[in-house]
């Protein structure tokens, strides 16, 4: 197991489990979100489906991971640095492929403030763009 997945399980106070370490693997070697379906067919029925989401689930709420929702349902990405518990910081885009069908986060566009209405309060803001990708766009 990579030292960089031990340690983030370490600074989180997480204890180091066979599904947890490649579980925070498969995310982390991934440039792209990826689904429950897809984590599981990666981890090739080494642990059962509710392991999974209990994991998934632990690591959303340590701030090791966030939510991605796309038109198919919820995808998880690895967060950047700035996340702590549930103390997501995930203010920028996401981008679904339309052609090869990956998700991405795309870090350096932030999501335009949204004034909301009297008595409504903003837990989180999702933004998905939907369209080619680059790798899709040059095979065209």
């Amino acid at each position: 197991m990579s030292k960089k997945v031990t340690d983030t399980l370490k600074e989180h106070d997480l204890r180091n489990t066979s599904c947890r370490e490649d579980v925070l693997a498969i995310l982390s070697q991934n440039n792209t979100a990826l689904s429950h379906g897809e984590i599981e067919r990666e981890l090739d029925n080494r642990f059962d489906r509710v392991t999974i989401y209990r994991t998934l689930k632990t690591f959303v709420d340590k701030g090791i991971i966030h939510k991605v929702l796309d038109e198919e349902g919820l995808r998880y990405a690895v967060c950047k640095d700035q996340c702590q518990g549930h103390q997501h910081h995930h203010d920028h885009i996401h981008f679904k492929c339309t052609s090869c069908g990956l998700t991405n986060c795309i870090d350096n566009i932030s999501i335009p403030e949204v004034t909301l209405p009297n008595g409504y309060q903003r837990l989180e803001t999702n933004l998905l763009i939907q369209g080619t990708c680059p790798l899709c766009s040059r095979k065209n």
